[in-house]
């Protein structure tokens, strides 16, 4: 079996290896070259060293208001989305009736794809504040909020999910030990509840921190116009293609400088908290 695996493993890891470099790598430190210079196509380009960079941060007050809305909006989504979320789990966890009709109901707004979404909560949130004579690009905390909205929406039924799964994964006997003790339901809560299911906690805070911090697809839809509620993946988008004539390569190694500092943030950022939320994992 061994001398076999040996022999085939090429016929089965090089696909993947060349679908990984021709999909993901090689376009990546394209990416990471284009960011360097001014570019109209791939095969125009003309060095410019730090040129786009410096120009991002001090001439492009988009992105700074960008980065500080992005900031602010995924704050806001991990404590509210995972509060929800586990709030909720916490009830289906009870032995409720028609709890697997609630799981399903929850869950559901997961499946629907950002840009439906989007316009879903357009209609909705232009409905209300249209008795007010008022649109969601009247004033940007509407979009904010609006925003936050969504998020919630679409996402705490699968966060619901996984914190379901690491609740059901807690042994019934310290429950049980716990009630025999005379712990309070808060004691239980923090003490028990909470520290047992931070493996939960960790995938749930990862996944709504990237999806927020992200966020594309639902912000175009939901307030794309308003460029007071451009989150980071709008505004570089923007920045690729909302601006013509001949100062177009400038905006191109601009938007590209800007894709890289991007995921230089989004994967910092995901670094620090996965490490953080691990060490507060129960060893087993």
């Amino acid at each position: 079996m061994h001398k076999s695996l040996k022999k085939y493993f090429p016929v089965f890891i090089l696909p993947v290896v060349a679908a990984f470099a021709i999909a993901f790598a090689v376009p990546f430190l394209v990416g990471i070259y284009l960011s360097f210079t001014h570019f109209r196509t791939v095969d125009s380009s003309e060095w410019v060293g730090l040129a786009n960079y410096i120009r991002v941060f001090t001439q492009d007050e988009t992105f700074l208001n960008s980065l500080w809305l992005t900031v602010k909006f995924t704050a806001v989504s991990i404590i509210s989305v995972n509060v929800i979320a586990f709030s909720i789990a916490l009830l289906l966890t009870k032995g409720l009736k028609g709890t697997d009709f609630f799981r399903t109901v929850f869950f559901m707004p997961n499946l629907i794809g950002g840009i439906v979404l989007g316009h879903i909560w357009s209609l909705i949130i232009n409905g209300i504040l249209g008795i007010f004579g008022v649109d969601i690009t009247y004033n940007p905390s509407y979009g904010f909020w609006g925003l936050v909205v969504l998020m919630n929406w679409q996402m705490i039924g699968y966060m619901m999910i996984i914190y379901i799964a690491g609740l059901q994964n807690i042994p019934a006997h310290i429950h049980e030990a716990a009630a025999i003790d005379g712990a309070s339901s808060s004691r239980e809560l923090f003490g028990i509840t909470i520290p047992m299911v931070m493996p939960s906690i960790t995938i749930c805070t990862f996944l709504t921190l990237t999806n927020s911090f992200k966020l594309f697809d639902q912000n175009l839809a939901l307030n794309g116009k308003s460029a007071d509620t451009s989150l980071l993946a709008l505004d570089i988008y923007k920045t690729f293609y909302d601006h013509t004539g001949l100062r177009l390569a400038e905006w191109h190694g601009m938007g590209q400088a800007k894709a890289v500092i991007f995921f230089l943030l989004a994967a910092a950022i995901a670094f620090v908290q996965l490490r953080v939320t691990s060490r507060k994992e129960i060893k087993h």
